[in-house]
């Protein structure tokens, strides 16, 4: 089994609104049909609610649209389904990822196909040249992760490890982060977010720039719809 991670764009003159109706309403269930295992959407339709400056919108995130994580048994299934994913999208990425959830949400009451309550905030972010693929991911798994535990309010935290582009064109990640929170005001109260004392901003910052460059870190809050459980999930 394989996980693929989609970046979608919508068309300038599309609304947010219509790009995700038309995601979640026809294109999300064909790709299901047409043999996804699982299929979560982050949608960007958040924007309205942050301000104009936040600095939690950055990079590619202030005009990406969604993140559409999709498993499949093969990816060689990817000629049937990006097809239907590319449709509705101007642009689009895609990407192998591996994928570990440290902390998976404990108390999920709701159905597939339901807005998930809270907020993801997605980030994604290329390796540096100057830090090694060894040192790139002992210090986000064994440095960072465990200072965001530490730090943050996480309700769910998932790390994509980028093994591979699949599309020509794509931005060089290797990480796309979803953080999960409970609430919009979790994040938007920067005392909140950062564990109840604004020092820890620096720490975080500083642990981020042992093995990133700020400079190339796209971020930006999302809504979660789980259009189909993953199966090993459900009960």
């Amino acid at each position: 089994m394989e996980k693929l991670v989609y970046l979608l764009w919508k068309r300038d003159e599309q609304a947010i609104g219509d790009f995700r109706a038309r995601l979640l309403g026809d294109v999300a269930p064909k790709v299901v049909a047409d043999g996804a295992l699982a299929l979560v959407a982050n949608v960007a339709d958040l924007h309205d609610q942050l301000g104009a400056k936040s600095p939690l919108v950055a990079g590619e995130g202030r005009t990406l649209a969604a993140c559409v994580s999709v498993w499949v048994e093969s990816q060689d299934l990817r000629a049937s389904l990006e097809p239907t994913l590319f449709g509705v999208a101007a642009r689009a990425s895609g990407y192998l990822v591996t994928e570990s959830v440290p902390l998976r949400c404990p108390d999920r009451r709701w159905a597939d196909g339901e807005r998930s309550p809270g907020v993801t905030l997605w980030t994604a972010f290329p390796k540096p040249e100057r830090v090694s693929d060894e040192a790139f991911f002992a210090h986000w798994y064994g440095s960072h992760t465990p200072l965001s535990f530490e730090v943050h309010p996480l309700w769910q935290y998932v790390r994509n490890a980028v093994a591979r582009p699949l599309t020509a064109g794509a931005a060089p990640y290797r990480a796309i982060v979803e953080e999960r929170f409970r609430t919009l005001d979790e994040i938007l109260d920067m005392k909140r977010f950062f564990g109840g004392d604004l020092a820890n901003i620096k720490r975080v910052m500083d642990d981020l720039a042992a093995f990133t460059d700020m400079a190339t870190m796209n971020t930006t809050p999302m809504s979660e719809y789980i259009v189909k459980s993953e199966p090993w999930l459900r009960r």
